[in-house]
């Protein structure tokens, strides 16, 4: 089985557990913190994913780092884990989790990158906007890329709209091309 379908199924179940004791939101929190502490320390991923490792040392590590930060049920959770042999997914574990509380919340990431920054008033319109088309609330990711020379990239799901200038620049040019 894939990683993503293995942490799919534990993350929909700890996100049913967690709607069970009414704490969806705070599991969620503990997740963002397990991913960004995850990404900030490929030691610790290194851990995780590595079989020699024991697993009472991989759950020591975790509860070194984690314990008294997140609820109870998300150190049980991890220890699950890696019990079952599946420290190496919990990475994807917890990602999917998010992705399934997003579902959960109607909340929707989007992307945006633009040639200069966008001022809040942009970012705002930008917003409101989506969240018209789409329902529910939209997440705004900004990203600056000089190379677009003008205009935006914007990325929604597997959506994408691309009004920059150096993609109608490139269009041209294959047209161009074609008729010569």
């Amino acid at each position: 089985m894939s990683e993503v379908t293995v942490a799919s199924r534990y993350a929909k179940s700890l996100i049913d557990l967690a709607q069970e004791q009414n704490i969806v939101d705070a599991i969620k929190a503990d997740m963002d913190l397990f991913l960004h502490t995850l990404k900030g320390s490929s030691e610790l991923a290194a851990v995780l994913a590595n079989p020699i490792i024991s697993q009472a040392k991989k759950i020591n590590v975790l509860e070194a780092v984690f314990g008294g930060k997140v609820n109870k049920v998300s150190i049980m959770f991890f220890k699950l884990m890696i019990n079952k042999g599946r420290g190496e997914v919990l990475y994807f574990t917890a990602q999917e989790y998010i992705n399934l509380f997003n579902i959960k919340r109607n909340i929707t990431k989007a992307k945006v990158t633009s040639a200069t920054a966008l001022s809040d008033a942009n970012k705002k319109t930008l917003v409101d906007e989506l969240q018209k088309a789409i329902g529910g609330t939209v997440v705004l990711d900004t990203k600056t890329d000089p190379s677009l020379i003008g205009g935006f990239v914007l990325n929604v799901g597997d959506r994408q709209v691309d009004t920059s200038i150096a993609a109608s620049l490139k269009k041209m040019k294959k047209e161009f091309a074609a008729k010569a």
